[in-house]
């Protein structure tokens, strides 16, 4: 093997193509957005994903990029503390230590790996022919070129996966509607992760961040209706609809919503593949495993999902052999990451106001100082972490 095409430019995308770029593989990355993309909303990076991010040298960059996020605060409709986890150096609970927003960190991990591999923005894959002896890819523009590899790291909704493994994917619906943007800041947002719970099951969330500006996030527990393929105008005027009697500081967050460049809507689901791999075709990241936001590991296992395969593509000469090592080494992690209770969204949203103040409550309890370790543990795990030390080839920074 020497010619791999990596197809999506985000985190996992990047830290692959920084990985089998500096192991002397030839790379290209295609990504169908037609400049790199910024902007997104905090991701957080724990345990092994750090490691690999230190085995970069980007360890204290990322820290340094950080979003500077205090803690995590339950308002109430008056923005009174019902309760709160201040962030602890050294220590992750609902607000890591490396907290970080999405197109920060894919740019630490893009810069240098742009170094070293080449870039095509404004492209896309529309068929690929996986020959055996390798792979003949045809993009968007019409022409076709040859690769001994090909992977596909783009998000959940994975085009190109579904060009491989059509039909493949069986998505476990999380039974919520999201809404991400960035709005204006405000002089009271402060550094904490604000959540505001509204009856029948909504919230408000807005979260601080180093630019000017507060990410903001609306959600919806219910099953989907389909929702998530509406233009953006008419989900927006939907969310305007069920968020219009909500309160706190909901009418500014709408107005703002408006105006947004980055409105990004969705209705969680997991991805679930049987194989992440088909003959020299692999996936990565959320193409092959999204853990959704209620997992809390997602970028941690983009990065060390990355490192991986680049490291088995490394020590085997046969694609088929290294994806397969890959899959046993991640699989583990995955699976406990998606091991999400189906009755948690509905628990972090009550649907009466009573039982948002029971719930506030309970919260006030557990986040007491003498019990601040246990409120950590309910926001944390510890997953079945792959082994980094099989990898020495692959070198470090």
């Amino acid at each position: 093997m020497h010619r791999i095409l990596i197809t999506g430019g985000s985190i996992a995308g990047n830290a692959a193509a920084w990985w089998l770029g500096r192991s002397g593989f030839d790379v290209t990355v295609v990504e169908r957005a037609p400049a790199f993309r910024d902007g997104g909303q905090n991701v957080d990076v724990r345990g092994v994903g750090r490691e690999v991010l230190r085995r970069m040298g980007l360890e204290q960059a990322a820290l340094d990029a950080g979003t500077g996020e205090e803690g995590l605060a339950w308002v109430d409709e008056r923005g009174r503390t019902a309760a709160k986890v201040v962030a602890e150096p050294g220590t992750d609970g609902p607000t890591a230590e490396m907290e970080i927003l999405r197109g920060d960190l894919a740019r630490l991990i893009y810069e240098p790996a742009s170094q070293r591999v080449a870039y095509r923005f404004d492209e896309r894959i529309t068929a690929i022919d996986d020959r055996g002896g390798d792979v003949a890819v045809t993009f968007a523009g019409g022409r076709t070129e040859t690769f001994d590899a090909v992977v596909v790291a783009e998000g959940v909704g994975s085009a190109t996966r579904e060009l491989v493994f059509p039909g493949e994917n069986d998505p476990r619906w999380m039974g919520m509607l999201c809404a991400y943007f960035t709005i204006p800041r405000a002089d009271g947002d402060g550094r904490m992760w604000r959540w505001y719970n509204a009856p029948e099951r909504r919230s408000v969330t807005t979260r601080p961040d180093r630019k000017g500006t507060t990410r903001a996030t609306l959600t919806i527990v219910q099953p989907p209706g389909g929702e998530h393929d509406w233009d953006a105008g008419r989900q927006k005027a939907y969310l305007h609809e069920r968020f219009a009697d909500a309160g706190w500081q909901t009418p500014r967050v709408l107005a703002a919503m408006d105006g947004t460049k980055d409105f990004y809507f969705d209705a969680l689901r997991q991805v679930r593949m049987p194989c992440w791999s088909k003959g020299r075709v692999v996936l990565v990241g959320d193409a092959a495993w999204c853990v959704t936001p209620l997992g809390g590991i997602g970028a941690t296992l983009a990065i060390a999902g990355a490192y991986v395969l680049a490291g088995e593509l490394a020590l085997h000469d046969d694609p088929a052999a290294a994806f397969i090592a890959y899959e046993r080494a991640m699989r583990p992690m995955v699976t406990q990451g998606q091991a999400v209770p189906s009755f948690l969204p509905r628990l972090a949203h009550p649907r009466t106001r009573l039982g948002i103040a029971l719930a506030h409550g309970v919260l006030a309890i557990l986040t007491r100082p003498v019990l601040s370790r246990l409120a950590a543990r309910l926001f944390t795990s510890n997953p079945k972490e792959p082994d980094l030390s099989r990898y020495p080839r692959i070198g470090t920074a």
